[in-house]
């Protein structure tokens, strides 16, 4: 698979200016903003789509299973595909796929047409995120990835505003359906800027280990899985989606039940805390990494599982109270943490998988993560909420309960970035030939 490599790693600068690599870079940045968009209205809408559809917390938690299950069953296939043939097109088609979805969701009428609008929002989304992470590999060396990741990543916060104040706010004036529409379209436009503007670069141009073909699924697997620290830091990032998404998949009908807000003031009061605190964590994790200190992997590894460790004290504390003014201050702190994580945790995954399996251990990473936040995480807070529920019919201190017994995760995710630390200097070795 991989052949005798130069010496020293190509110069970024050789094969792109710097403005190319920021616009590229920012145009990555909002592909990912509107699929986290996607995700939030949804979770900022349930009130109103369960009240309407008279659904139980169960059933409720069942409407991130569409796109979960589908973005499971195509995310190996497309990522396959986006490692052996033009990312770019590939980002572009997903692109508008899903967020012509999206815009489809506030057209349905029933329960079973908004799950079905869901499984072709999951099918589109499948191909996005893992395309976006390999193609900014190939324009930022190993030593900058942490921090391109980064910037990267502050499509999570930005996207979560999006979709939970002006979501919220728009449904609140024009009811939940016009919120999908709302933040459908630009995907549209997005996907044809894309095509314009975005070259493919080629594959591996910035590592030193150069590969003469794209490695089979069982190979990559394989080779994954002997990496210690990548099996760690997959393993990681996948429960602090467990962990910090699964808890705000519920908080904003958390917020309505328990204080009585409407979908417009939950969302507006969240929104603000993932826009200013999301950035804030963002920006400070991108100035951090790029740090020279931080070139060794060993301190991002370290770094991801003190913040996370010390994050998970404030994400129950948020549930536990019953002070609406505490509980904020603690989503204050809490709610950072879990973007945090996701430029580092990015990084480190391209650095520990050769260059043409990137796509592909991307996809197995957000494949174990979308399970976990998507689909696990709600169902379990959804079934034990309905459990505590005696009276049946919706329940705050039923919900409560099963928030506070999904928050201490975050210790399990912090173990999983303190073991990879252990293994990762000679497991980026062997992936890109340096550290």
């Amino acid at each position: 698979m991989a052949s005798n490599a130069p010496n020293a790693p190509v110069n970024a600068d050789e094969v792109s200016s710097l403005g190319q690599r920021w616009y590229v870079l920012i145009i990555m940045m909002l592909v990912y903003t509107i699929s986290i968009a996607d995700r939030y209205v949804l979770s900022t809408l349930l009130g109103p789509i369960s009240k309407e559809l008279k659904l139980s917390d169960t059933e409720t938690a069942w409407l991130g299973l569409p796109l979960a299950l589908f973005y499971v069953i195509m995310g190996i296939p497309l990522s396959w595909l986006c490692d052996r043939t033009n990312r770019r097109n590939l980002l572009a088609a997903s692109v508008a796929v899903w967020s012509f979805m999206t815009a489809i969701t506030g057209y349905t009428r029933g329960y079973l047409d908004l799950l079905l609008a869901r499984v072709g929002v999951g099918i589109g989304e499948a191909g996005g995120t893992p395309a976006c992470n390999s193609i900014i590999a190939d324009y930022f060396p190993a030593d900058r990835r942490s921090m391109a990741m980064t910037v990267f990543a502050l499509g999570a916060p930005i996207g979560a505003w999006l979709g939970s104040d002006i979501a919220g706010l728009v449904s609140t004036v024009h009811g939940w359906r016009a919120a999908f529409f709302v933040l459908g379209v630009p995907g549209i436009i997005l996907a044809l800027i894309i095509m314009v503007t975005i070259k493919e670069p080629k594959r591996g141009r910035l590592d030193v280990v150069k590969e003469d073909k794209a490695p089979t699924i069982m190979e990559t697997m394989k080779f994954l899985w002997s990496q210690k620290s990548a099996v760690h830091a997959m393993m990681g990032s996948g429960l602090s989606a467990f962990w910090g998404w699964g808890l705000m998949w519920f908080t904003p009908l958390f917020l309505q039940r328990t204080y009585g807000m409407d979908e417009g003031e939950a969302g507006g009061m969240l929104g603000w805390i993932y826009l200013v605190g999301g950035i804030g964590a963002s920006l400070l994790t991108a100035w951090v990494v790029a740090r020279p200190t931080y070139t060794d992997p060993r301190k991002i590894a370290r770094l991801l599982a003190v913040v996370t460790a010390l994050a998970t004290v404030p994400s129950f504390l948020a549930y536990y109270t019953r002070d609406l003014g505490v509980a904020q201050v603690m989503w204050w702190l809490f709610i950072p943490a879990i973007y945090f994580y996701i430029g580092p945790a990015f990084a480190l995954c391209q650095n520990l998988a050769a260059p043409k399996m990137r796509a592909m251990a991307v996809a197995i990473s957000l494949v174990i993560a979308n399970v976990l936040n998507l689909i696990v995480a709600p169902t379990i807070v959804g079934s034990l909420s309905d459990f505590f529920d005696a009276v049946g019919g919706g329940n705050a201190d039923s919900l409560r309960l099963a928030q506070l017994i999904l928050a201490p995760t975050g210790l399990w995710a912090a173990w999983h970035y303190w073991r990879a630390e252990k293994y990762i200097i000679e497991d980026q070795k062997r992936a890109i030939g340096y550290v």
